[in-house]
């Protein structure tokens, strides 16, 4: 069973709306995903989310998987590819691209990037094959908000991702990541115009970022962090590094073969 983190806000900033907005969400990916599959509607503003994901052994990539048009349909529609996008690493045109949701008060999150992440960009996203983006997701109330701003707006900057490993080095929460404590991370993590950070983090500009990525996340039925999409293909919690090493090797295997059939068609 995945180990993720609650989706319960905290007890000291009650949200209701975002209660009922999470009440609201698509049920797990797994299910939408068995249910796209039968009925064969298209991906468009309801596609879900899941949770487990299921390991099928080393030739599993290059077997034929029925979910595989569904798999496609989700990468289309969440991976941005954009150049520049300082909440992403790696080539715009990698073969496979793991989308990931997050808030910063979630410890498993935190494990992730620390344990898990490196060792991606390492044997992945350096060799061309991967690219990560980041999607805020927080879910935890207005600390995990505020948190997510101010990493946006680091990332304004061109430090995103210092910011990021700064924020996960250990688990903070609450006043942790008040705002002169992002202001602090801000400045460790090389940002060189702290007012700018400030007034960013506040801006109208952060917040629809923020926005942004909560609903792309809620319209895919994300319930809690971390929450990915694999070249598409769903996994839920901080996995061993074992389940994401063979979800990019079903997603660049599916990848290949599509691009072989587009080339026989096209003869």
């Amino acid at each position: 069973m995945s180990r993720t983190s609650s989706p319960k806000p905290s007890p000291k900033n009650p949200r209701p709306a975002t209660r009922g907005r999470r009440a609201a969400a698509i049920g797990a990916v797994a299910a939408l995903v068995v249910a796209l599959v039968a009925t064969g509607a298209a991906i468009g503003s309801s596609t879900g989310g899941s949770g487990k994901h299921e390991s099928s052994g080393p030739a599993a990539g290059a077997a034929f998987d029925p979910r595989q048009q569904t798999y496609d349909q989700l990468e289309q529609t969440t991976s941005r590819r954009k150049d520049g996008d300082p909440l992403a690493l790696g080539k715009p045109d990698a073969p496979v691209v793991l989308v990931e949701y997050a808030d910063y008060q979630c410890s498993f999150c935190g494990r992730f990037t620390r344990e898990t992440q490196p060792e991606l960009v390492k044997k992945y996203v350096d060799e061309g094959v991967l690219r990560i983006e980041f999607r805020n997701f927080p879910i935890f109330g207005k600390d995990s908000e505020r948190a997510a701003r101010a990493s946006w707006a680091a990332g304004r900057q061109g430090r995103f991702w210092q910011f990021h490993h700064e924020a996960f080095a250990k688990l903070r929460k609450g006043d942790a990541l008040a705002e002169d404590k992002l202001v602090d991370m801000a400045r460790t993590s090389g940002v060189p115009d702290l007012e700018k950070f400030r007034a960013d983090m506040n801006g109208s500009e952060a917040e629809a970022a923020v926005k942004k990525d909560q609903d792309e996340g809620y319209r895919l039925g994300v319930q809690s962090t971390p929450s990915f999409l694999v070249g598409g293909r769903p996994l839920a919690g901080a996995q061993p590094l074992a389940e994401f090493e063979d979800a990019i090797a079903k997603a660049k295997a599916a990848k290949a073969a599509g691009a072989a059939d587009t080339g026989k068609s096209g003869k």
